[in-house]
């Protein structure tokens, strides 16, 4: 989406007055509004990227739970958790 903004200068117009009719017309035209509403969006991952990571977290929890079984790896204990 680009929108441009043109001004032409009238006649004996002075440079301020020119700079005001050009912020109106681009007030007007919601050009700023969108371009800040879009500033950080991000883009959706894709359906095959969202799958490989999540193939990732299963493939890493169940070598996890192997080392786990083995010995190998001992399992955090929550140092930040809620006393009940």
């Amino acid at each position: 989406m680009v929108i441009n903004v043109e001004v032409a200068r009238n006649g004996a117009e002075n440079s301020l007055s020119l700079i005001r009719r050009f912020t109106k017309a681009v007030r007007e035209t919601n050009v700023l509004k969108h371009v800040r509403a879009v500033r950080y969006q991000t883009r959706r991952q894709s359906k095959c990227s969202r799958k490989k990571i999540a193939l990732k977290r299963i493939v890493g929890r169940l070598e996890f739970e192997r080392l786990f079984k083995l010995g190998k790896v001992v399992e955090k204990s929550k140092k930040h958790g809620f006393k009940k």
